[in-house]
């Protein structure tokens, strides 16, 4: 809980801040203005022509980040591709779940239970 004093302290300061009134020098006000006139007054970059937008594959490369991350991209699917076709042996086989082959699946016995329940020490 606040004391009453902290708060009428604080309000003291808070009315000296409403008091004061802070305005721009003439100088100031008139270079900003100079600044703007001059922004507006510059002119406006054409739109380009109908021809000359980039076409579906290079806005969409753009759009992904360019050729670096199309590498990333082409890597992560070559990896995908290679671990659904050969997985490691304690990921389960997707084509053998699929097709139904494999009906017993059990994941919990490929593991040594007391090792999984260890503590780290």
């Amino acid at each position: 809980m606040a004391d009453n004093d902290n708060m009428d302290d604080l309000d003291i300061f808070f009315a000296a801040a409403r008091r004061e009134t802070d305005t721009l020098s003439a100088d100031l006000t008139d270079r900003i203005l100079r600044d703007a006139l001059q922004v507006q007054s510059a002119p406006v970059e054409a739109t380009p022509a109908r021809g000359t937008v980039p076409g579906l594959w290079q806005q969409l490369l753009a759009t992904l980040g360019g050729w670096p991350a199309m590498g990333g991209l082409a890597a992560a699917c070559a990896a995908g591709i290679w671990i659904g076709v050969a997985p490691p042996n304690f990921v389960p086989d997707p084509l053998a779940l699929v097709s139904g082959t494999q009906s017993d699946l059990n994941l919990i016995d490929s593991y040594d239970m007391s090792a999984l329940m260890a503590e780290d020490q």
